[in-house]
């Protein structure tokens, strides 16, 4: 076994663009009264735009995680997302988010399977004996269910927000077609798919069991899933969030499908698709809970089987609503985010400087700073909101950005200093509550 050796990360310093500099200059002026705030700001927003970002010659856009040099399809929509509501008359945003999404409908069609992808066909790989079908363009082959879906919410996004519809080319939809071809195919996991993957490293959660085929499930209508957003392999193959997810992106795709490309069978296959995944969710998703009450679980896989916790990464249990599957009265959502806050999950901790959620991703005691970011944006009250925020602000470790995961009792212990993902999501908290007004006083 041969892990890859990092090479030295070097990204080009992008100009921002002139909408980016307004809300930097707006910040300037809203939260000069909060010096430390206003510097994070400063720092996180720009982040990804200074830091991980290259146009690249053919007209798209690729963007590195931040400390590993390859782009992940997910974390790259989450580092660009809080730039999306200024790109309707920003050109130089336009050509990056639109460039960004072309890259990735092309390696969707390359390998739908894969969650992260070389910048060229350098065959850099995590680790060089992975035992999967890999490709020199495929940084890292680990199916999540929630990568593509991310490709799409960011396509979506944009559109609604733009207007513009140059992202819908032949690629875009065969990059849909490849989609709803895999999902379909994983419906039935171990009946219909070649997908296997195995890594002889010694951690468990970097392998699949069985041979790589995972551990058995009963067909349920969900999506099977081999790994989850944190990269480590499911306990139960139906992750319950990325299924919620895969609900909302089929009902995007319906939408680009039946308006932009005019294929109304495409569209109506997609809706079948959506109800059965639904179905399953309702019917094998939800575990009725002694304290809470019936809740969502984390995943299950079709026989009665549980696995109940809530996870840092996103697609979670606490960001169902910001995924948009449920609104954040959702009386079940409520249960569940009660649970999520608690001890009863193995994964949330409190300690002498925070308490939040971390992940198994991690050592035990260590609270992400994003777990703290997407409590505050599915908050229903302003004083959560002004409370996760002043736990970000007084948890940096005086680095002036956001990172992974922090000891809950000491934040000057902490992984990744250079986590582009964390810094987004803190940034789109404190904009949101800057525009609301919560940050004034």
């Amino acid at each position: 076994m041969e892990q890859f050796r990092l090479p030295k990360i070097e990204m080009p310093h992008l100009p921002l663009p002139q909408s980016v500099q307004a809300v930097l200059a707006e910040a300037e002026t809203r939260l000069a009264h909060r010096p430390k705030l206003l510097q994070l700001f400063k720092n996180c927003f720009p982040n990804t735009l200074e830091t991980t970002t290259k146009l690249l010659n053919d007209g798209t856009t690729f963007v590195i995680t931040g400390d590993i040099p390859a782009m992940w399809l997910r974390d790259s929509v989450e580092q660009v997302m809080h730039y999306v509501p200024f790109a309707k008359d920003d050109a130089d945003l336009q050509r990056i988010i639109g460039g960004l999404i072309k890259l990735h409908m092309r390696n969707i069609v390359i390998d739908p399977y894969a969650n992260a992808f070389n910048e060229m066909a350098n065959d850099w790989h995590w680790n060089t004996d992975d035992k999967t079908d890999m490709s020199p363009w495929v940084w890292e082959r680990k199916f999540e269910l929630d990568s593509i879906c991310f490709s799409m919410r960011l396509a979506f996004a944009y559109w609604k927000e733009t207007g513009r519809a140059d992202i819908f080319d032949a690629d875009f939809k065969i990059a849909m077609r490849a989609a709803v071809d895999l999902w379909k195919r994983e419906q039935h996991h171990f009946e219909r798919s070649p997908y296997r993957f195995e890594r002889d490293n010694g951690i468990m959660t970097d392998s699949l069991m069985n041979d790589g085929i995972g551990m058995p499930v009963n067909y349920t209508g969900m999506v099977w899933s081999g790994f989850r957003p944190s990269d480590d392999a499911c306990d139960f193959h139906y992750n319950i969030p990325d299924n919620m997810f895969a609900v909302v992106t089929l009902r995007q795709m319906r939408e680009i499908a039946e308006f932009v490309f005019r294929d109304l069978s495409f569209e109506q296959e997609m809706a079948k698709l959506e109800r059965e995944i639904n179905h399953g969710i309702q019917l094998y998703g939800i575990y009725r809970h002694p304290e809470f009450g019936p809740i969502y679980a984390y995943e299950t896989d079709g026989f009665g089987n549980y696995c109940l916790m809530d996870d840092a990464g996103t697609p979670g249990l606490i960001s169902i609503p910001y995924l948009g599957y449920v609104d954040g009265d959702d009386p079940i959502y409520q249960n569940t985010r009660r649970f999520a806050l608690s001890k009863e999950n193995p994964f949330y901790y409190e300690g002498t400087a925070a308490k939040g959620i971390g992940s198994p991703h991690t050592p035990p005691g260590y609270i992400w700073h994003m777990a703290l970011s997407m409590q505050g944006l599915t908050a229903k009250t302003d004083e959560e909101k002004l409370a996760m925020i002043a736990v970000l602000e007084a948890t940096d470790a005086d680095t002036g950005f956001m990172h992974e995961g922090f000891h809950s009792d000491d934040p000057t212990v902490f992984t990744r200093k250079w986590f582009a993902w964390s810094n987004s999501l803190f940034s789109q908290l404190v904009y949101k509550a800057m525009k609301a007004g919560l940050l004034d006083a």
